[in-house]
């Protein structure tokens, strides 16, 4: 009886041990997992640049700098961003919904829409609220916490005296949450 004793327990030991290694392999072992390019949120600053031709409008480009937010969902290839261009003798907002499409890991490309709201004479998207259009790309640094992105803002009869159309440049850095 002794030996039967010895030899069940043996087996239990040995079933348990198996066990407990079947779950470590499984739990160690990496799942698929779909690429969410440039995962995550962002707070960022950096510069705008109109680059509208100002001979051909009448108007003043501007530079300027601007604080970005990134609202990124993360089941759907959709963000919210909103800039907020602060500079020359003017401010504008600009709240954005866009379609972001993935390139790898680290990089998304996006289009987005939405409109300008303007407060004074000179930013680099004109000086009048109006729709607009913002393409642009996202890329986060691999190991880090930092993203960096470029976009346009084209604005749409963006300014009041000629009904013309702004475009500006903007690039920056983002901390990641």
């Amino acid at each position: 009886m002794k030996e039967r004793t010895a030899d069940l327990w043996g087996s239990e030991i040995f079933a348990f041990g198996s066990l407990v290694l079947a779950a470590g392999f499984t739990l160690s072992t990496p799942s698929l997992a779909s690429a969410q390019a440039a995962y995550g949120s962002y707070l960022g600053a950096g510069a705008a640049f109109g680059v509208t031709n100002q001979n051909q409008l009448n108007e003043d480009s501007n530079t300027s700098g601007f604080f970005a937010v990134r609202y990124k969902f993360l089941r759907a290839p959709v963000s919210l961003r909103t800039q907020v261009l602060i500079g020359g003798n003017g401010a504008a907002v600009v709240p954005t919904v866009s379609y972001d499409f993935p390139l790898n890991w680290q990089t998304d490309a996006y289009i987005g829409a939405g409109a300008s709201i303007v407060r004074g004479d000179k930013t680099p998207i004109g000086n009048k609220g109006s729709f607009v259009i913002q393409p642009g790309i996202d890329y986060a640094l691999p190991n880090s916490s930092l993203s960096l992105f470029t976009n346009a803002i084209i604005s749409f009869d963006g300014y009041r005296s000629n009904n013309g159309t702004a475009v500006s440049i903007q690039g920056g850095a983002g901390l990641r949450f």
